[in-house]
């Protein structure tokens, strides 16, 4: 049980945003910490689930649950920093290649404690800005939590809002790697279908014949194994899960993909022997964007990681030893 604290607005707080009230508290002690707290729901206002633009008048009741150990920097400072390469720094941005295992972004329940491409970066690079109505310090983009790979982190307001709207304008060019259950039918093609909440799975998404938002990737047969293949994939739009869920809904999810999985393989396994993936076969190997402050055309790539790399060089074995 979280404990409970109660203030009571004053003279001197009246009209005074919730959020700012809060960050002056002694448990809270910063605007980032207060947003979080009402995120989550955890702060009324005379009763009243509040908002951070909340006023308050005089006799107002403030009452707030926190985790008091974390609250001073509720992205787990006792735990240790996970080990992330950049590669691009300066005093703008930061271009990361994200392990698998570390989220974009804090959940949305306070309770569970790790760290995240957020809290890494502003252990590593200070203070930094976050998009509208959200405590995401840097975070421009996201990438699933166990998928790898390239991913920007801003360091000032300027390159956030500058970064956004080249991902809100479609000018980001994104380039993934994927190994997949099956062979495609084609060497390449655009995969057109909107995607939607999965109204089964409020977790999952789903692709949809109406409504829903429009939804591009272009996809290339790298490599095929008999059974498997490597894809290149270039989605257009940015949707959550994108890759994994038109891969699935062609008939071709992703090897280690434990949430998505098409009607056709949702029993396919990997053969005895192939080296184990404990996430979805999924890196973001590329990202080219326009520097906001230069203007240069930027291109960053990161390598496969280990697990993919062992996995592609099991099913090259197994398919030349085949022929």
């Amino acid at each position: 049980m979280l404990p409970t604290f109660l203030r009571v607005a004053t003279a001197s707080d009246l009209g005074q945003r919730v959020d700012a009230f809060l960050a002056a508290q002694p448990e809270v002690g910063s605007r980032s910490a207060a947003r979080r707290l009402l995120d989550a729901g955890l702060v009324t206002v005379s009763g009243m689930r509040a908002k951070p633009a909340t006023t308050l008048v005089v006799g107002d009741e403030v009452a707030f649950r926190v985790l008091v150990d974390a609250l001073r920097d509720p992205l787990a400072p006792d735990l240790p920093l996970p080990e992330v390469r950049v590669l691009f720094d300066d005093a703008a941005v930061c271009v990361i290649d994200k392990p698998a295992g570390l989220a974009a972004h804090p959940p949305e329940d306070p309770s569970v404690v790790a760290h995240t491409v957020a809290s890494w970066a502003r252990a590593r690079l200070g203070d930094l800005p976050s998009p509208p109505d959200v405590d995401r310090p840097g975070i421009v983009h996201r990438l699933d939590r166990d998928t790898t790979g390239v991913m920007v982190v801003a360091k000032t307001a300027v390159a956030m809002e500058a970064l956004r709207q080249q991902w809100k304008d479609r000018l980001v060019e994104k380039e993934y790697r994927c190994v997949v259950y099956g062979e495609p039918r084609f060497q390449s093609d655009w995969i057109e279908r909107a995607i939607a909440p999965d109204p089964r799975h409020p977790d999952r998404m789903t692709t949809v014949e109406e409504g829903g938002r429009e939804s591009s990737t272009y996809y290339e047969v790298v490599e095929r194994f008999g059974g498997f293949a490597h894809v290149r994939c270039q989605p257009k739009t940015g949707r959550t899960h994108q890759i994994r869920v038109h891969m699935t809904a062609i008939g071709h999810s992703l090897v280690g993909d434990k949430v998505y999985r098409s009607a056709k393989r949702q029993h396919d396994r990997l053969p005895p022997g192939a080296p184990a993936m404990a996430r979805q076969a999924l890196h973001a190997q590329s990202l080219a964007f326009t520097h906001p402050v230069t203007q240069e055309r930027l291109r960053l790539e990161a390598p496969l990681p280990e697990d993919m790399q062992r996995l592609l060089a099991w099913l090259r074995a197994q398919a030349g030893a085949d022929r």
